[in-house]
């Protein structure tokens, strides 16, 4: 509710209605496991509200019942407000952003040149040149690194054994399939590296086709990178044209001979 220019009794109306608001919703404070299941709750709080207390310029009706009244006459929802705070911060070379006293982790590609982060009530979406390069549940805590491993796939080209040892990768979750290959590719001496060329197929097919190569070849017992590789490859490939049905001038009506004999024949005089 916005105040009249001039009128400065607007103003003790409103800090009034809001007090009374915090006062009936956020006295006592409420709680809960995410923003969402605090938006349900305060949703049907104010539904309670709204139906229970009368308008306070028609007589006779509550504010629920007026609202339902002039309901078809509102503005059509259109989405959630684009809300957030901006900024511009620097990469590491660790691939990592800080914002808000914690960090978090951007793809490898973004390492050298400041990004732009855009912070929502529940995420963080960080951009380089237009592009998003990173989004993560922001974290509210202080000192807390966060990251995605994913976005370190293509260093590990270069340190596989980081796989093993490295802060990102710790208790990472994978697919099934893939934590399969992972188990049966440590009895390798290259294993980790395979296991990286795997990981790496995923930038560029996907990670459901990457799952579903990897699926295939255990069930065929062949385990290794490159039996991965070639099943995602063939899958790559282009399907066979359709068959053109042949005009009826061009049917054939003299069958070819298989009959070797008769270049022989050619040999004789005259040829």
């Amino acid at each position: 509710m916005a105040c009249t220019p001039g009128a400065g009794w607007e103003k003790g109306q409103v800090e009034k209605q809001v007090g009374d608001v915090r006062g009936r919703l956020f006295v006592p404070i409420p709680r809960g496991r995410s923003y969402a299941e605090i938006n349900a709750w305060l949703m049907d709080r104010c539904i309670e509200e709204a139906k229970k207390h009368p308008h306070p310029t028609i007589p006779g009706k509550t504010v629920w019942q007026v609202f339902e009244e002039e309901r078809p006459f509102l503005m059509a929802y259109r989405g959630p407000f684009d809300g957030f705070h901006a900024t511009e911060a620097a990469v590491s070379k660790t691939c990592l952003v800080r914002f808000d006293n914690n960090q978090y982790s951007v793809s490898a590609r973004a390492v050298g040149r400041p990004v732009d982060v855009r912070a929502y009530a529940d995420r963080v979406v960080i951009r380089q040149d237009g592009e998003i390069v990173a989004e993560h549940r922001r974290s509210f805590g202080r000192g807390k690194i966060v990251y995605e491993p994913w976005h370190y796939v293509s260093i590990l080209e270069r340190k596989p054994g980081a796989l093993r040892n490295g802060a990102p990768f710790r208790d990472w979750k994978l697919p099934r399939a893939l934590t399969r290959l992972r188990a049966r590719l440590a009895g390798h001496d290259d294993g980790d590296r395979q296991f990286v060329t795997v990981l790496t197929a995923v930038l560029e097919d996907g990670l459901e086709a990457v799952e579903a190569a990897c699926a295939e070849a255990l069930g065929c017992g062949a385990c290794s990178a490159d039996m991965v590789l070639n099943i995602l490859a063939r899958r790559r490939q282009p399907a066979p044209a359709a068959d053109i049905p042949t005009p009826e001038g061009l049917q054939l009506r003299h069958q070819p001979v298989a009959d070797c004999q008769r270049y022989d024949s050619l040999r004789g005089a005259g040829h």
